[in-house]
């Protein structure tokens, strides 16, 4: 591999890197505009493991932000990310997916949380992995797909 194509796969894995990190950021700050704008317009998600949707991104951006107002708090943390790159050929290139594993704390909503004097400490924890694709467009890498695993849940009362 050149120089020049080493240093072409490092910033197509930092410009993936920053996808999925503003998907994290995206979903926990409610920037449903935001959520759209990283996906293709064909995009898909499917969250039916974690008790969810599959659909287009326009769908599923509603759905999320109609169930996301049930958590006060909300906090993905996206690790272990595996990044492959390829091409029609298996070659480096214009398409990508990215398996991750997410631990998700959250805290739900209710009459202790709202007004912002309440408990802030999570009671609602969620784990599992993401399946993402990507492919790069004229604006950048935009997401094509996401499938989530969810491994595991746990939700407690306060003071437990």
């Amino acid at each position: 591999m050149t120089q020049r194509a080493e240093h072409s796969t490092v910033m197509d894995r930092l410009a993936l890197d920053d996808l999925i990190t503003g998907y994290a950021i995206a979903v926990d700050d409610g920037d449903w505009p935001g959520y759209r704008a990283l996906f293709t317009p064909d995009g898909r998600a499917d969250y039916r493991s974690a008790g969810g949707i599959e659909g287009g991104v326009e769908e599923i951006a509603v759905w999320l932000g109609e169930m996301l107002q049930h958590f006060a708090i909300r906090q993905h943390l996206i690790v272990n990310r595996r990044i492959t790159l390829a091409g029609l050929d298996g070659a480096s290139g214009d398409c990508a997916t990215v398996q991750a594993d997410y631990f998700n704390p959250m805290r739900l909503a209710g009459p202790a949380t709202e007004g912002g004097g309440g408990p802030t400490a999570p009671n609602y924890t969620c784990a599992g992995r993401y399946e993402f694709t990507a492919r790069r467009t004229a604006d950048g890498w935009r997401l094509t797909g996401v499938v989530v695993h969810e491994k595991w849940r746990e939700v407690w009362a306060d003071g437990e």
